[in-house]
């Protein structure tokens, strides 16, 4: 299988490209944005371009960890070539989603806020709890990660409120409290409660508490380095390769 990587200059683009030749694909090249010095160079069977077209037409499938508006754009190209392509993106808006929605239409596409296997486990680990313990029980979501992370909450924040929001039957734009401040703020009973931590160099840290009265149960998950999400790539990947067009996500990797 052909892969190629979206910024591959970038500390996780360097991850992915380790994984995928540890895992014996081929890799035939990356991208990088206009100007950098990696343009031109070798990467693997490959080299580094600025255009995305130019690497889709030696890959079979792409994988994008990169900003929302480039992997938008990316899908896009996918679309148009029918091409396999694993986002791992976060901080996308609802309209950019729908984009990637629309190009799923077209392409297989991988779409996943968070790769790492134990993430996407524990997102079914959510969904049941919720869906067993009643309101009675209050949900807070807590995550933290390292000082540079530029949305808040972080994606994989959210996809364990929409997996909590299932369990719950709720729409997550309804029940969702992003941040508390003030002195006349009280919980509302259903709120399912989200808390950013920004600092140092945490790769990704999340706690889901149901608080009930006289007891609280915290799933939580902790990554301490971001190889975890590089395999977790490799993997949908692999699984990606040869899919009719759709939108998928870690679960339908990992259980379907």
């Amino acid at each position: 299988m052909k892969v190629g990587v979206v910024g591959c200059g970038g500390r996780m683009g360097q991850l992915l490209c380790a994984q995928i030749k540890k895992a014996e694909e081929e890799l035939v090249g990356g991208t990088e944005i206009e100007g950098s010095p990696l343009i031109g160079t070798r990467l693997g069977d490959g080299i580094v371009y600025d255009h995305i077209r130019d690497l889709y037409l030696k890959a079979d499938v792409v994988v994008d960890f990169s900003v929302p508006q480039v992997s938008v754009d990316n899908a896009k190209v996918a679309a148009e070539l029918g091409k396999a392509l694993v986002i791992g993106t976060t901080g996308l808006s609802a309209e950019q989603q729908q984009v990637i929605q629309e190009c799923s239409q077209k392409a297989p596409i991988v779409f996943a806020p968070n790769m790492s296997l134990g993430v996407s486990l524990l997102m079914n680990l959510v969904q049941k709890a919720a869906e067993i313990l009643d309101e009675d029980y209050d949900i807070e979501i807590v995550e933290m990660h390292h000082r540079y992370k530029k949305d808040a909450p972080s994606g994989t924040a959210l996809a364990f409120g929409k997996a909590a929001a299932a369990g719950r039957k709720v729409s997550l734009e309804k029940a969702a409290k992003l941040g508390r401040m003030g002195t006349n703020n009280p919980r509302q009973t259903g709120e399912i409660g989200f808390a950013s931590l920004r600092g140092g160099d945490v790769a990704g840290d999340h706690t889901i508490v149901f608080a009930g009265e006289g007891e609280r149960v915290e799933l939580t998950h902790k990554a301490s380095s971001r190889l975890v999400f590089a395999k977790g790539a490799v993997r949908a990947i692999k699984w990606i390769y040869g899919k009719p067009a759709g939108l998928y996500s870690m679960q339908d990797v990992l259980f379907s």
